[in-house]
C-alpha cells in the first residue's frame, strides 16, 4: 500500500463524518477534489491490503457503502 493510501486510511480515522472540516483536510493534504479522494477511498475498501492493515476500519467503511450501518 503506498503512502498516499496509507494517510487516506489515516484521514478516515480521525474524521469518520463527512463534514467541512474534512473537505477542507481533502483540500489540504491531498489537493484532490472531495470526488477523487473518495474514488480512491472506495477502491481501498476492496483492498485485500487495505483490509489487513487497517481491519476495523475497512470493515466498517464496507458496512456503510454497503448500506449496512
Amino acid at each position: 500500500m503506498d503512502d498516499l493510501h496509507q494517510r487516506i486510511l489515516k484521514l478516515e480515522r480521525y474524521y469518520p463524518k463527512y463534514d467541512g472540516r474534512k473537505d477542507h483536510q481533502i483540500r489540504e493534504q491531498f489537493n484532490m477534489s472531495a470526488t477523487s479522494y473518495f474514488q480512491i477511498l472506495n477502491s481501498l475498501l476492496d483492498d485485500p491490503e487495505a483490509a489487513w492493515v487497517e481491519p476495523v476500519l475497512i470493515n466498517r467503511l464496507r458496512r456503510l457503502r454497503d448500506g449496512q450501518h
